[in-house]
C-alpha cells in the first residue's frame, strides 16, 4: 500500500525524509503552470534554477537561440528574462530549451532534489499526474510539495495537492494511506467544489497576478485536467515531457 503526504511549503521539506521518497511540486501560481503549458506548447525542456544568477550561468557556452531564459522574483521580471507567463512564453519556446527562475516553484524543486523521482504538477495536469502515480508508484511514498510563497502557506497550491488526490483516490481498487495533511487537503478540495476560479483570483498570489494584468493566465492555469502530460526531472536536471509511462527507472538520487 503507498502512502500520501502533503507539506504545505518548500521550506518544510527535510532533505534527508525525502531520499527515497516521490517527490510531486505544486506552484500553481505559477512556475509549475507555466512548466506544463511549456512543454505542452513546444518547450524542449525546462531547466529549474534556484536565481537568476544560475540562469546566467547555465546560459553560457549555449548556442544562441537555442534557450530563452524566463524569471522573477517576487512577481517582478528579472532584467534581460521573459516573464513566466504561460499564454505569452507560446509564442516563444518552440523547441528551445527554457531555462526557468522562480522564487517559489523552481526552489522547491532544488530542495526536493534528494527524492527518487520528482514530477511538476498543476491543475492543468492533475488526472495524468494522479494516473502516473497510480500506475508507477502504488507502493511508494508520495510526497505531494506545496511550494508555497516566500514562506508562506498558498491557498491555490493546497487546493491543487487536493485536486491530485481526489484524483487519485477516485480508483477504489487501489488503496492509499494518508496522513493528516493529505486527507484534509482532499477534504478542502471538495469543499470548495466547482469554485476553482475563484479559489485562485482570492489567493494572496492570485491578487498581485490580477495587479499585473494577468486575469487572463489566472483563468487559463484554473482549468482541470486538460493536458494530458506528466513533467519530470530527468537525469540532466532538466522537466522533460512524460506520460502515465513516464517512469523509466531513473532516480535522482
Amino acid at each position: 500500500m503507498g502512502k500520501v503526504h502533503v507539506l504545505m511549503r518548500k521550506e518544510d521539506i527535510d532533505t534527508e525524509k525525502i531520499q527515497g521518497k516521490i517527490a510531486v511540486v505544486f506552484d500553481v501560481l505559477l512556475a509549475t503552470s507555466t512548466i506544463v503549458a511549456g512543454l505542452y506548447y513546444g518547450a524542449k525542456e525546462i531547466i529549474p534554477v534556484l536565481h537568476g544568477k544560475e540562469a546566467l550561468k547555465e546560459a553560457e557556452n549555449r548556442v544562441p537561440d537555442s534557450f530563452i531564459l524566463v524569471g522573477e522574483y517576487e512577481g517582478i521580471t528579472l532584467e534581460g528574462f521573459l516573464n513566466p507567463n504561460p499564454l505569452a512564453l507560446k509564442r516563444h519556446i518552440q523547441k528551445k530549451t527554457v531555462i526557468l527562475s522562480t522564487t517559489n516553484g523552481t526552489v522547491a524543486i532544488h530542495k526536493a532534489a534528494p527524492a527518487k523521482r520528482i514530477y511538476a504538477a498543476s491543475l492543468l495536469n492533475g488526472k495524468a499526474v494522479a494516473r502516473a502515480l497510480r500506475a508507477n508508484h502504488a507502493d511508494d511514498t508520495i510526497i505531494l510539495v506545496c511550494a508555497g510563497s516566500s514562506g508562506e502557506f498558498s491557498m491555490e497550491d493546497f487546493y491543487g495537492a487536493g485536486y491530485v488526490l481526489d484524483c487519485l483516490l477516485c480508483e477504489q481498487n487501489v488503496e492509499w494511506e494518508m496522513t493528516d495533511a493529505a486527507f484534509t487537503a482532499r477534504e478542502f478540495y471538495r469543499g470548495a467544489g466547482e469554485c476553482t476560479e475563484n479559489i485562485l483570483l482570492s489567493s494572496r498570489v492570485g491578487q498581485m497576478l490580477q495587479r499585473f494584468k494577468m486575469e487572463e493566465d489566472i483563468y487559463f492555469i484554473a482549468q482541470r485536467g486538460i493536458f494530458d502530460m506528466v513533467p519530470y526531472l530527468n537525469e540532466r536536471k532538466a522537466l522533460v515531457k512524460g506520460g502515465e509511462d513516464c517512469y523509466v527507472g531513473y532516480t535522482s538520487s
